[in-house]
């Protein structure tokens, strides 16, 4: 057995924690997860530093909250300063490798993949290859190589022009179009072959790997808008989606609105849309949750996983309606911020199918990480969350931050200025969470009380019945906010270099990342 572990740190983009049945849903959605969780550590309320993709994962890649890394915009670049998780773990002897779906993290130069020896991407028509350290690419891999960015440069001038004229990236969004960029290129990527890719590495090592311990990284995007599972899941989950042409036509439509994946809604779904939508999300986590049990089943079988330090969490969840939100762009209530979060060590730190119900921050998986590799230090031991279970009663404070997507609220102030001010999509949300309540600040407006663990829907606003607990935790959160105001103020804007090019802006509209 290897002297360090290797380390999978698998991201599932967009899971809610509560449509998991190992975290109490009715429907049996995840019975793969729920088999390794028993073998493993689940946390029962981890919470997510941010509600979307790029401050989430820069918080499990630095150990910081958004304010402090400030990445904060789809455009925004990890300061150089910041060590990332991927380059200490590189730098102590580690192979590290991305597998990634998601193009906010495996495409835009932001910072991200720094200290990854290898990085694949598997979104849209040029997808990377798995490239071997040590190896050298042959005459016809070179040529391959060259022509792709040949078509990429074609391809770019095309786009250029989308990207450019509002008139035509108008048209990219229409009805008529959204169906067929979604059909033509690989959407939310290939699951499947992502975790094909990421076994091989773990169980046939090559070259210098065989030498070294393997840091993975894997992104996977199944249960991101649009919604097309397996037809045998919707029959299981959503078979009002098979039987109802009323569905039918409500799913159609909405899979082809990117904007109404962004926007808040102006009233809530009917319960026949609710249903739709609830039963076709359950459906693309039952059918990721099969993905991974076969991925899994073949570590086991292998031997890799008991020398394997496996985290599953997710980077956030998603609103399907609550509260009339949609998507994950703008809240900071549980469907958002509350993530799953199982972590199975072979070091065995904590026995198997332990349950820690105090409130955790997928900020710490940074320092968790480090400790396993055997490189934390006397500070980042103590955020250690499989270490520091002993002191799980502490009564430390949690926080998040909402800070909304600058592009999301320019399209949303030309189509619907009203519901921007009517719902302050154009405001920083913050949260701070303290023993089972949840305190929520929204730039102003009055504060929101919640108490998590007796209304985890915070269906119940509290904060005209414990005005104290409203007190004391607004002392705490103003003194966050007012550190993060600070940080982002100094922080130097800086935009990602290829953000602006027409290939990446393409992969970010059709995730609905649209920049003004």
């Amino acid at each position: 057995m290897a002297s360090r572990p290797d380390i999978l740190f698998l991201v599932l983009d967009t899971q809610r924690a509560d449509r998991l049945s190992c975290y109490g849903y009715d429907q049996p959605t995840s019975p793969h997860l729920d088999t390794l969780a028993a073998e493993a550590t689940r946390f029962t309320q981890a919470i997510s530093a941010a509600q979307w993709t790029v401050p989430s994962h820069a918080s499990m890649f630095t150990g910081l909250y958004p304010s402090e890394h400030t990445m904060v915009q789809s455009y925004s670049v990890l300061p150089p300063d910041l060590p990332t998780l991927a380059e200490r773990l590189e730098a102590s002897g580690y192979y590290t490798a991305g597998f990634c779906n998601n193009p906010l993290v495996g495409v835009i130069n932001n910072g991200l993949r720094r200290g990854f020896t290898s990085f694949l991407n598997y979104s849209g028509l040029l997808t990377a290859k798995p490239n071997q350290a040590g190896s050298h690419p042959g005459l016809v891999s070179r040529y391959r190589q060259w022509f792709k960015r040949q078509v990429a440069g074609v391809l770019n001038r095309v786009q250029d022009a989308f990207a450019r004229s509002d008139a035509l990236l108008a048209l990219s969004f229409t009805p008529l179009m959204v169906p067929l960029w979604q059909t033509a290129l690989s959407f939310k990527g290939n699951g499947p072959k992502s975790l094909d890719d990421t076994a091989n590495l773990l169980i046939h090592r090559s070259g210098t790997q065989a030498d070294q311990p393997v840091f993975a990284f894997v992104n996977l995007m199944g249960t991101h808008m649009p919604y097309h599972p397996p037809r045998r899941y919707i029959e299981q989950f959503a078979p009002l989606v098979l039987a109802d042409r009323k569905a039918q036509t409500f799913l159609q439509r909405f899979n082809g609105d990117v904007y109404g994946w962004l926007a808040p809604l102006t009233g809530a779904l009917d319960d026949h849309q609710k249903q739709t939508l609830d039963g076709m999300y359950d459906a693309e986590v039952a059918y990721q949750d099969a993905l991974l049990g076969q991925f899994f089943q073949r570590l086991k079988d292998s031997g890799r996983l008991d020398n394997t330090l496996v985290i599953i969490c997710a980077d956030h969840g998603e609103h399907l309606g609550e509260k009339q939100f949609m998507g994950h762009s703008l809240s900071i209530y549980n469907e958002l911020v509350r993530v799953p979060l199982i972590i199975r060590d072979p070091q065995n730190r904590l026995a198997q199918g332990t349950t820690v119900d105090g409130v955790v921050s997928t900020r710490r998986l940074f320092h968790t990480v480090l400790a396993a590799a055997g490189i934390a230090n006397e500070k980042e031991l103590t955020l250690d969350l499989l270490h520091s279970q002993e002191n799980s009663h502490n009564r430390d404070y949690v926080f998040a931050e909402a800070i909304p997507p600058q592009n999301v609220v320019n399209l949303m102030q030309k189509r619907q200025p009203e519901l921007v001010r009517e719902m302050s999509c154009d405001r920083v949300r913050r949260a701070v969470w303290m023993g089972q309540h949840k305190l929520i600040e929204t730039e102003g407006s009055e504060a929101e009380l919640y108490d998590v663990l007796e209304d985890p829907t915070e269906a119940l606003d509290l904060s005209a019945i414990l005005p104290e607990n409203v007190e004391a935790l607004q002392d705490c959160l103003q003194a966050f906010a007012d550190r993060s105001d600070r940080s982002l103020a100094q922080a130097t804007p800086t935009r990602a270099t290829d953000y602006d090019d027409p290939e990446v802006r393409r992969r970010l509209e059709e995730l609905g990342y649209l920049e003004d």
